[in-house]
């Protein structure tokens, strides 16, 4: 039987990933995992470049520039890259639920249907026949029209906006994305779930197809629903899921876990807020709970870039040095062994050789020492 922690749920986790079987389509890999956690853009295009073959930083640009994924605020009112055909229908479902979570924030700021209606005229005026804006650009838009956003103002219209399927993440320049009005940048596709509950059995099979072995607790959490939706969900998935051998409770992908490798295997060294790690309700399947805040330092929000061996989350990672001489330093959670440790030299590079750096060293320390 398959414990929480056991090797081989860890083998199924890795394989449902993508890391056994990678792919150089990058659509391939958002459509994979249902969506990835996208607040921090560079993070992300790893996220994605670490579950493909030959990475680039330029095929993930190029994917969201051929507007098949799209960046916005989908899941738990977070950013996210999802297909694009699913953004519409997720939001028609998630979006009411994170406004009214954050109505309270939204009095405290001042904002209300006034300037919402303002906010929306001027961008649907501003950016209408494909044109795109910085964040900058919307809050001088929004100044020319009477509406001043200093601090989370423009961040909150912005989010609002995007949470009502009117604005999402366009064109990328390098680190920058700027943002476009969906119906223009990205049209709603013919193929695209309309009723509630298929919307919620696709999602689902996502989730568990990328993510499994999952439970339903998990999908609520990854998705921003309630438990009673979430359920819901997996009842709508059919026979497109099915339980993981020996953990009832815990969902694969129908067909997965034919010919998957009992034990896990390979090192990795994957992005911050990585899904791998962050997906999850409960975390305890890949890492120790007593190890969960030096990823997260602090519970702070900011999920640290992940050291994965055979599975399991043995560490952290950090670029340092400088801009002329870049290192890399390992940070694990307890010693390992040099030829572990060494194992880490491919994965390492194949992230400096993506973020087109020269990698002058890699240091290595256990936290806290």
């Amino acid at each position: 039987m398959a414990t929480d922690s056991s090797p081989a749920l860890r083998a199924a986790r890795l394989a449902a990933h993508g890391f056994r079987d990678r792919t150089d389509d990058v659509v391939a890999v958002v459509e994979r995992l249902g969506a990835i956690q996208a607040q921090d853009l560079a993070a992300a295009k790893w996220a994605v470049g670490s579950r493909m073959s030959h990475p680039t930083v330029e095929a993930v640009d190029d994917a969201i520039e051929s507007r098949r994924i799209v960046r916005s605020w989908p899941m738990r009112g977070t950013l996210h890259l999802i297909p694009t055909r699913m953004l519409r229908p997720v939001l028609s479902i998630t979006g009411p639920r994170v406004i009214a979570q954050a109505g309270l924030r939204h009095r405290q700021l001042e904002l209300g249907p006034a300037e919402y209606r303002t906010a929306r005229a001027t961008v649907e005026r501003e950016l209408a026949g494909g044109a795109s804006a910085t964040r900058e650009q919307l809050a001088a838009m929004w100044a020319a029209a009477g509406l001043e956003t200093p601090g989370q103002r423009l961040y909150h219209l912005i989010w609002w906006l995007a949470q009502d399927a009117v604005l999402c993440g366009g064109p990328v320049d390098g680190r920058v994305q700027h943002f476009a009005l969906l119906d223009e940048w990205a049209p709603a596709p013919s193929d695209a779930p309309t009723e509630r509950d298929e919307v919620l059995g696709e999602l689902f099979a996502a989730y568990v197809g990328g993510h499994g072995p999952a439970t339903i607790a998990d999908f609520a959490w990854w998705a921003g629903l309630t438990l009673a939706d979430a359920r819901t969900a997996r009842a709508a998935a059919g026979e497109l899921v099915e339980p993981f051998p020996g953990r009832d409770e815990r969902y694969v992908r129908a067909g997965s876990t034919d010919g998957t490798a009992a034990r896990p295997s390979g090192a990795l060294a994957l992005a911050g807020f990585d899904e791998y790690f962050l997906g999850y309700a409960d975390r305890s399947a890949v890492c120790e709970p007593e190890f969960a805040e030096l990823v997260v330092p602090g519970r702070n929000g900011v999920f640290q870039p992940l050291l994965v061996l055979d599975g399991r989350v043995v560490g952290t990672w950090a670029r340092t040095g400088t801009a002329a001489r870049p290192r890399v330093e390992l940070r694990w959670f307890r010693s390992v062994p040099s030829a572990a440790s060494a194992r880490f030299r491919r994965p390492v590079h194949a992230w400096a050789r993506f973020a087109g750096i020269a990698l002058a060293e890699i240091d290595e320390r256990v936290h806290g020492a």
